[in-house]
This record gives C-alpha cells, sequence and structure tokens, in this order.
C-alpha cells in the first residue's frame, strides 16, 4: 500500500540513454544496461543512510485489506497521470528481433483488467479458483499476474521446461480450474486434460486458433478495460509456487496477498534500493518465485521500469555485463557470505534444540515466526500439514540451510541440513568440496555426497562430470590427482575418499542438483 510512496527523483543520464536506445537488441542490450549500471558498486543507497539504521527503524504496515493490483499498481497510475512520475515505462519487453513492448502503468492497468474480464466471463473462474500459467518472458505473462490479482485467484507459474508428467502432476496437485500455456506446451496439456477433472478451461497465447482452446490475443481485442478489482483481505492466498521437488515430490507453498504485495517492499526499497528512476532487469526463469520477487513486486512498490528480454535460451554474452547486487548498498562487502538478515526478518543461527547460538558457531538458519509470522514467508505447505509442522522449531522456522554467523553480523552459508556429511565425527558440508573441486581444470561440474564406510561411519564422496579433453586421461590417475587438489584448496579431512566419473548429474527440472538420488545409490535405497 503505497502510503508512503518513496521519493521522486529526476532521472540519471544513463538512464536517458538506455530509454533512447531504441533499437539496441542482442549483445546491444547488454551495453546499454551496462551503461545504466556502471556505477553502481559506488552509488551512495537512494533510500537509505546506512544498514544499521535501515534495520533498526524497518517497520512493515499491514491492513487488513490488500491487494497489489488496486493498493499499488493503480496508485501508479494516479501518480504517473500527475505528471510525478518521470515518463518512462512501467514495463519495457523485447525479444531480440527488433519487436518492441512499453506499457505505462495506466495501460498495464488498462490491460490487466481485460484480461480480468476474460478470466471471471469467458472462462468463468472465481474467487479462490487456481490457474496455472506456463509461460516464457512474454508480456501475457505479466498480464496473467496482475489479472490473478484482480480477480481474486490463485496463481501458480510454472517453468516452460516442465514434461507432460510434470504438467499432469502440478494439475492434479493443485486441482486447477484453468491454464494458460503457448504454442509449444498446448499439445502436452491436450494428452493429459482428461486425467484433470477439474480443468475446466484453456487459454492459449498465439497467433494461430487451436481446437479446445480460447484464444488469448483475439479476445483481447474485444473485451471491455471496465472491471472492478476484488477486495482481499492481506492473509488471503494469493499464490501457489511448487518445490524444486529435491527430496521427493514437489510440494506446493501457499503465499498471500500481503507476502509478497507488502512483504517485499523491503526488497525493492532497500536490498534492490530502487526508485521510479530506475530499470530492473531480473533474468530469473518465469516459473521461479523469483520472477514474482523481483520481475513484479519489488520493482513495482517503487515505482520502476521492469525491463524483460524474451531470452528463450540463456545468452552469457547478454547478461554477464550486467553488474548485480547481493548484499545491501553501503555494507561492507566480505566475499563469499551471504551478508546480513534483511530487516523484514529476525534470522538467527540454532541450534538442535532451537537456543541462540553464538557467533562461530555453526548451526541451523532460522526465521522467527512466532508471536507473528513475517511477510514475505510462505504460509504453509498446501494440504501437508505434517510437513509444515516440521519446519518449526519452538518459535523459528528452519530453513534447512547450514550456516554460522560471524562477529561482524554476516551469515556464511555451509550447507543444506540434509547434505553435510558427519565422517569421524568431523561435520563436512559439501558446498566446499564442490567449490574445490570446480577449481580443477578436468571438472565441469559435480555432487558431492556421503558414502557409507566400515570405519569412519560415512566418508565423501564425489561425482564428478569431466569436461571432454580429459575423458580420456587415465582415470585413476586423474581421480589421485583431483584428490589431492581438493587436500590443497580445503582442510585434509574434506577431500573426496571415494570418486565416480559420470555423464551427467540427476536434477530437477529447475536445474537443482538430485543429491538425494545419489545417496540413495550409495546407501542401497534407504
Amino acid at each position: 500500500m503505497l502510503k508512503h510512496p518513496p521519493r521522486l527523483m529526476p532521472p540519471l543520464v544513463t538512464m536517458k540513454i538506455v530509454l533512447h536506445a531504441k533499437y539496441f537488441q542482442h549483445s546491444a542490450i547488454a551495453v546499454s544496461i551496462r551503461t545504466l549500471y556502471k556505477d553502481y558498486r559506488t552509488m551512495a543507497p537512494q533510500n537509505f543512510s546506512n544498514y544499521e539504521s535501515m534495520k533498526q527503524d524497518f517497520t512493515l504496515e499491514i491492513p487488513e485489506y490488500f491487494n497489489f493490483a488496486k493498493d499499488v499498481l493503480d496508485q501508479w497510475t494516479k501518480i504517473e497521470k500527475a505528471g510525478k512520475r518521470p515518463s518512462h515505462p512501467a514495463f519495457w519487453w523485447i525479444d531480440g528481433h527488433g519487436e518492441e513492448v512499453r506499457w505505462s502503468f495506466e495501460e498495464l492497468g488498462s490491460l490487466s483488467r481485460k484480461f480480468a474480464n476474460i478470466l471471471t466471463e469467458a472462462c468463468a473462474l472465481q474467487r479462490g479458483d487456481r490457474v496455472i500459467t506456463i509461460l516464457p518472458r512474454i508480456p501475457e505473462w505479466w498480464l496473467a499476474n496482475m489479472a490473478c490479482l484482480r480477480t481474486g485467484t490463485v496463481l501458480i507459474t510454472g517453468t516452460t521446461q516442465l514434461t507432460q508428467r510434470d504438467i499432469l502432476y502440478r494439475l492434479q496437485s493443485s486441482k486447477a480450474k484453468c491454464i494458460i500455456t503457448n504454442d509449444v506446451l498446448a499439445p502436452a496439456v491436450d494428452a493429459i486434460a482428461p486425467k484433470c477433472e477439474h480443468l475446466h478451461s484453456k487459454l492459449i497465447v498465439s497467433r494461430n486458433p487451436r481446437e479446445g482452446w480460447r484464444n488469448l490475443k483475439e479476445m483481447m481485442k474485444h473485451v471491455s478495460d471496465k472491471h472492478t478489482c476484488v477486495k482481499t483481505k492481506h492473509n488471503e492466498p494469493m499464490a501457489i509456487y511448487f518445490t524444486s521437488g529435491t527430496s521427493g515430490s514437489p510440494k506446493m507453498t501457499e503465499h498471500t496477498h500481503g507476502s509478497f504485495g507488502i512483504g517485499l517492499s523491503v526488497n525493492g526499497r532497500f536490498w534492490l534500493d530502487l526508485t521510479p528512476s530506475d530499470v530492473m532487469w531480473n533474468t530469473s526463469d518465469t516459473g521461479w518465485a523469483k520472477s514474482a520477487w523481483s520481475s513484479v513486486f519489488s520493482p513495482w512498490i517503487q515505482g520502476a521500469c521492469v525491463f524483460a528480454h524474451y531470452l528463450p535460451r540463456f545468452e552469457p554474452t547478454s547478461i554477464v555485463q550486467v553488474l548485480v547486487c547481493g548484499n545491501f548498498k553501503g555494507m561492507k562487502i566480505k566475499p563469499g557470505s551471504m551478508g546480513k538478515p534483511s530487516p523484514a526478518f529476525d534470522v538467527k543461527i540454532l541450534d538442535v534444540n532451537g537456543n541462540v547460538l553464538p557467533p562461530g558457531q555453526e548451526g541451523d538458519i532460522g526465521i522467527q515466526v512466532l508471536p507473528q509470522r513475517p511477510l514475505g514467508l510462505f504460509t504453509r505447505y498446501v494440504d501437508n500439514p505434517s510437513k509444515t509442522a516440521s519446519t518449526l522449531r519452538g518459535n523459528f522456522y528452519i530453513t534447512g540451510d547450514r550456516a554460522y554467523m560471524d562477529e561482524d553480523g554476516y551469515f556464511w552459508f555451509v550447507a543444506r541440513s540434509d547434505d553435510v556429511i558427519l565422517s569421524s565425527g568431523y561435520r563436512i558440508g559439501p558446498f566446499e568440496v564442490e567449490s574445490a573441486l570446480i577449481e580443477h581444470p578436468a571438472v565441469v561440474e559435480s555432487a558431492v555426497v556421503s558414502s557409507p564406510d566400515a570405519i569412519r561411519g560415512e566418508v565423501v564422496k564425489a561425482f564428478i562430470v569431466l569436461n571432454a579433453d580429459y575423458k580420456s586421461c587415465d582415470q585413476e590417475q586423474l581421480k589421485k590427482e583431483i584428490q589431492e587438489h581438493v587436500k590443497k584448496m580445503t582442510a585434509p579431512y574434506k577431500y573426496p575418499r571415494k570418486v565416480e566419473f559420470i555423464q551427467e548429474l540427476p536434477k530437477t527440472v529447475s536445474g537443482k542438483i538430485k543429491r538425494n538420488e545419489l545417496r540413495k545409490k550409495e546407501w542401497g535405497g534407504t
């Protein structure tokens, strides 16, 4: 809720360069965006003075009723129409082949209201119904987000890398009544739709008609933009995200209207330090919650411009030249550290009993959720109360990450809790071993897990994908060379006593390594 909107600032000179470069595509996009952010590391924070004062003064006003579309986007439309916001777009998209879209907040509002009418009228969706959206980085993905907010329907996003089996699982688990996708995935949906009893509406984003589907582009040409946004409570379900499924089937995590719409104000204002004069480019896949954080809520809370590049495939030349920030501005940067906690959360390092550990001692990362659960943290695992309960330890939510805090309050990641290896009494996190392994020229990628050992209980085992140039080398000699390399790079007791070369690592659809599969392989399926 824009009760205290951020101060308006004059556009930067570099911003003008970016906004007027109409025809940049491919590598030119990186050059222009880099121009915008070339001095980012040295700029002083725009929305706060320093981390300590920000942490101390931070508060969130939580109204009973809140809807991001009405209370934020529509408010920026009013500010924009009053001439109190820089004239650059609210949304700016290119496809890399000359096509470009620029929408003001007013245009974004009009189009999302049209989309909302399609959901409620043509699709007959009601408040609380679930909508699965599987689209690449195209403008309709952003409209779908806003339309679901306006109608009170619950959005479930999915990556375009999902297989037919993945889509079936998500449709059946969520009981979604509507799916929105494109030409590429429509055949997969048609193949499994008869098995999804709750699915009754299919919307396709396409220039061509498809039997059994409503064509969104055609419908948008004729539908009215007159729509009244529903009045949602801040704790009403807004979105569901499926976990990556690194340990079992993906689970549904629920977020409320206040969770992102209010809770992410800390990201937009403090972490990203955005103003209405800024352009925000987040390269995350549209299937992940990260896209909601940094491609929707965080920038638009601040009235910034969201930039999107279609990028169907990862293109390093278009991305790596943008400077990316992980810590709050004004903070001392400690390479390798996670930084300091967000002011929105009370984060501690805990022992197994929920006691707060002193600096230097490794433990579990916990976020205080009692007596009041902070906004921005998901509310529950949908239809899985036992899993929800298992994440609590006293007054804290346990993230599943192991870390320690140093004397200056900086957090240092060790490993996921279920990935820690206990060998001869030593606790070994796979992250440090994998970091050492990747420094060897023969290693393309690796995964480190525990393996049973009669003497030590368990030992470190490394599964390694080799660089093509090393596949013809003497395998046993190469294993010894890699082991010696790790001994030199980190504490000797952490080196992998077992090494296995494999063609590829098992991964989830989001690219996360399935270490649980590798562990089961080692421990005989236990």
